[in-house]
């Protein structure tokens, strides 16, 4: 079994803002997956389902996100996980809007839910980190984290919760490279190998066929070889 966790604030408020999106990345996992519905349990709401063969239990701390670990070991000590039974989707200020990583353990840098799970559980659980990007001066992160998603926004962000969901399977099984090459395909999909447009091939001029034949210049004896020496016993 595996407890996977978004991060960010309880009630209509906070629901769009910029320190949600852990929120609504496993709310689209939820919805697209066929999960059960959402139930109060462990100061959280949490919903089961299964990726792929994997049995998951998806977890949204209701306790503000400075208190996350409380939830978060909570729901693992009751299903006797392990703290590598854990992966955490959260937002990312270190990384540009509409990018996304993945990262096994390591530090909270900063971030107030994941120090408050470090201390719960320790530092040896799974990130999934969602760039939101940063508002260029410490003093402004608290307002800008805590502000919602801009309108311009809405298209990567749609990108970004889509493409977690599509490689949710992946991110349970352990398979962090195929789970980045399922958001990809939504955040950075390839190009078309199609040939270019017409209105972009560069102007060809007329074909042979189609120029029209060179006008003699004045004066210019355009007589064949045999024509001429046929000329001379005239």
């Amino acid at each position: 079994m595996k407890l996977i966790v978004g991060l960010g604030n309880p009630g209509a408020k906070y629901a769009r803002n910029r320190h949600n999106i852990g929120f609504m990345a496993v709310d689209r996992i939820a919805e697209d997956h066929g999960f059960g519905p959402w139930k109060s349990k462990f100061q959280a709401e949490i919903a089961e389902g299964r990726l792929g063969p994997e049995k998951i239990l998806l977890l949204k701390p209701m306790t503000f996100m400075n208190r996350s670990g409380q939830s978060v070991g909570e729901a693992m000590r009751f299903y006797k996980l392990d703290s590598t039974d854990v992966i955490v989707l959260h937002d990312e200020l270190d990384l540009a809007p509409g990018k996304v990583r993945v990262k096994a353990g390591g530090g909270h840098a900063g971030h107030n839910g994941l120090r408050s799970i470090h201390d719960h559980i320790g530092a040896a659980y799974d990130r999934v980190r969602l760039g939101i990007g940063h508002p260029g001066r410490k003093e402004m992160v608290s307002p800008y984290v805590l502000s919602d998603f801009a309108k311009a926004d809405a298209d990567w962000l749609d990108d970004v919760l889509r493409g977690v969901s599509d490689g949710a399977t992946h991110l349970a099984a352990g398979d962090g490279g195929k789970f980045m090459n399922a958001v990809a395909l939504r955040t950075a999909p390839p190009r078309s190998s199609t040939t270019r447009k017409a209105e972009d091939a560069p102007a060809a001029g007329p074909s042979a066929a189609e120029s029209p034949a060179a006008e003699p210049e004045a004066g210019e004896d355009t007589r064949s070889a045999m024509q001429k020496l046929l000329d001379k016993f005239r």
